[in-house]
């Protein structure tokens, strides 16, 4: 989530689902498009942290939990919440992480931090003192945190890195990448690093984890460091509806269904798909 000191602090930029194999050593990570619209909240699901946490306080973590288990047909144990800072900071703390851009995007509209209202002294139509440019090179490269936040927030690229799936495509990779640097020799081999980390994490995470079902967990991702699979919920299983009062009049995605599907029945195929991911993770 932003945090303190970003407009909208408390809607979510980032939703995956994580599910770790009690079985077998492996970790699954599926990316939600934070705009699927959620018809009983009448809001997306990037929002339902902060409506949850406006009807009682620990209550954004309840109510994610329970859209998320809607959407994908299985039970959430347990849900994080990391905001922008304590991203940066984790990321620094590791010195950084190793991303592969897969393809070069400019940007040029990337929302400067505290300028969300400014207007520009009242010259500018089109408040372009808001935003800052950014571009990102196709290749390898070291990230810091503030870079790493940039690449995985951008939503106002040019072309095929503009979309929602692209962006949950590059959070994914932010994901890896901090997951790839966190269980290295470098880093689990060095108990300062480790506490440093840890320390980082805590400062700025929320969660219902108790500490030993943390530390279970701690222990199986480690096992699972060569097995983590990412995916993305695949767009052929929304669509995005003409812009409405039918959804407050926001850009939206909603389940594709076939007209002769029973109500209450709209989130099925997509049940189905993130099913035959965790028991094979072959579904395209």
């Amino acid at each position: 989530k932003g945090g303190e000191g970003h407009e909208a602090p408390d809607l979510t930029d980032t939703v995956i689902f994580a599910s770790v194999n009690n079985l077998k050593p492996s970790v699954t990570l599926i990316s939600l498009t934070r705009d699927i619209w959620i018809p009983e909240l009448r809001a997306k699901l990037n929002s339902t942290y902060y409506w949850g946490n406006q009807r009682q306080k620990g209550g954004g973590l309840i109510l994610a939990k329970a859209t998320v288990e809607k959407i994908v047909g299985t039970h959430v144990h347990y849900v994080v919440v990391v905001d922008f800072s304590g991203f940066k900071n984790i990321i620094d703390t590791l010195g950084g992480i190793e991303i592969e851009v897969e393809r070069t995007f400019r940007d040029e509209k990337y929302p400067i931090p505290g300028r969300e209202n400014d207007d520009c002294g009242g010259s500018d139509p089109e408040f372009l003192c808001r935003y800052e440019t950014i571009q990102f090179e196709a290749g390898e490269q070291l990230m810091d945190g503030e870079i790493a936040l940039k690449f995985a927030r951008s939503r106002n690229a040019e072309g095929d890195e503009g979309t929602d799936f692209a962006r949950a495509a590059r959070q994914q990779k932010v994901v890896a990448g901090i997951r790839t640097k966190a269980l290295s020799r470098e880093i689990i081999m060095n108990p300062k690093k480790v506490f440093s980390v840890l320390s980082a994490a805590q400062e700025s995470v929320e969660t219902d984890i108790d500490p030993h079902a943390f530390a279970i967990l701690l222990r199986r991702i480690i096992d699972s460091r060569d097995n983590i699979f990412s995916k993305v919920l695949p767009e052929e299983f929304l669509e995005n509806p003409p812009v409405s009062p039918r959804y407050d009049n926001l850009y939206v995605f909603i389940p594709k269904i076939d007209p002769s599907v029973e109500s209450g029945h709209e989130w099925d195929k997509i049940h189905e798909w993130v099913e035959c991911v965790l028991e094979n993770g072959k579904c395209n």
